[in-house]
């Protein structure tokens, strides 16, 4: 009698991933999707699905003018060719459901266009890019405006707190606004 084959595949070589922070502000004039109940929108983040995939948090307010402001870190594969046409940054928007989540529309933007280096020691050579993308809906009927900053060496270098707008508290709730030196105190 033989004995049975057991076929073992290699495991593929642990590749090296990139991660680059991306700020989805908000999204604006979407499709309402939910007739009967609020929309409550959140957005998911990604250049290759198969291997990251960063989320932000249901906005329970905003309808279908979402606003989110909030940092996502996204990885991709280090060997993947910035100009490459495939290699994008992809943001999908769904609708939070108790019995299945809705898609509400994407966007896409080039890493090429986003992604254009700079001098991590310099941040006055590294604008923060304000990025306004058109929303399309599944349908592929372009439907609402997403707002997202993706900064050019692919993390911030000043911190989004020592920015001039509100940030949400996430441990008490509220909402602060950071002015000044950035230690919460007014000015």
């Amino acid at each position: 009698m033989s004995q049975p084959i057991t076929l073992r595949r290699n495991s593929p070589a642990k590749q090296q991933l990139r991660e680059i922070e991306v700020l989805i502000i908000s999204a604006e004039g979407l499709k309402n999707v939910k007739h009967v109940t609020k929309m409550r929108t959140y957005a998911v983040v990604y250049v290759d699905q198969n291997v990251h995939v960063a989320k932000t948090d249901v906005d329970n307010h905003g309808g279908v003018n979402p606003t989110w402001n909030q940092v996502v870190k996204v990885k991709f594969p280090e060997g993947l060719p910035e100009n490459d046409v495939m290699a994008a940054l992809n943001v999908d928007i769904y609708a939070h459901g108790h019995v299945r989540e809705k898609p509400v529309g994407s966007a896409r933007v080039l890493l090429c266009d986003v992604l254009k280096g700079g001098d991590a020691t310099e941040p006055v050579d590294n604008p923060i890019q304000c990025i306004a993308l058109q929303v399309w809906r599944p349908s592929g009927r372009p439907h609402g405006v997403m707002n997202l900053w993706v900064p050019p060496t692919g993390r911030f270098l000043i911190r989004r707190e020592s920015l001039s707008f509100s940030v949400k508290e996430q441990e008490d709730g509220e909402e602060t606004a950071v002015r000044g030196g950035g230690d919460g105190s007014e000015v």
